[in-house]
């Protein structure tokens, strides 16, 4: 079997996911800079096998595109160019950083730790390919 990435991307960092290759569990994987993001993701899909890759889907609470989206389709039509065997697709990422915090929060982290930005959107991603999965099996 192969993994799903998740990418829940910023313009100043990008938080990512990747599943198990049984493609069950959702774990984050890292945060990169957005500038570097190209080449981890290329550089990882040389490493692993990844059958599809997510991407966050920022949308506002009338169900209309974000702003951020004006960074990410362009960056999503790169992708597609440089990776076309990977199927790449958009998944609805509201409320994620929310649920980022509560699981934190859940979790018995520090303040210092809620505050990493970083983790934020590692966890974030996490949460995107999590809700992708349920989504898939019809949960």
């Amino acid at each position: 079997m192969s993994r799903i990435l998740a990418i829940d991307y910023g313009k100043k960092r990008t938080g990512i996911a990747v599943t198990d290759p049984m493609q069950i569990i959702a774990s984050g994987l890292t945060t990169v800079p957005t500038h570097g993001l190209m080449d981890f993701l290329l550089d990882y899909v040389r490493q692993e096998k990844v059958e599809r890759i997510v991407i966050g889907h920022p949308k506002q609470m009338n169900n209309e595109d974000s702003e951020s989206m004006k960074y990410i389709v362009p960056f999503m039509n790169q992708l597609k160019k440089k990776l076309p065997d990977v199927p790449v697709e958009l998944f609805d990422e509201r409320f994620t950083s929310v649920l980022a915090h509560q699981a934190m929060l859940a979790g018995g982290l520090k303040k210092k730790a809620r505050q990493n930005k970083a983790l934020v959107d590692e966890i974030s991603a996490a949460i995107i390919l999590q809700s992708y999965l349920e989504s898939k099996r019809g949960m």
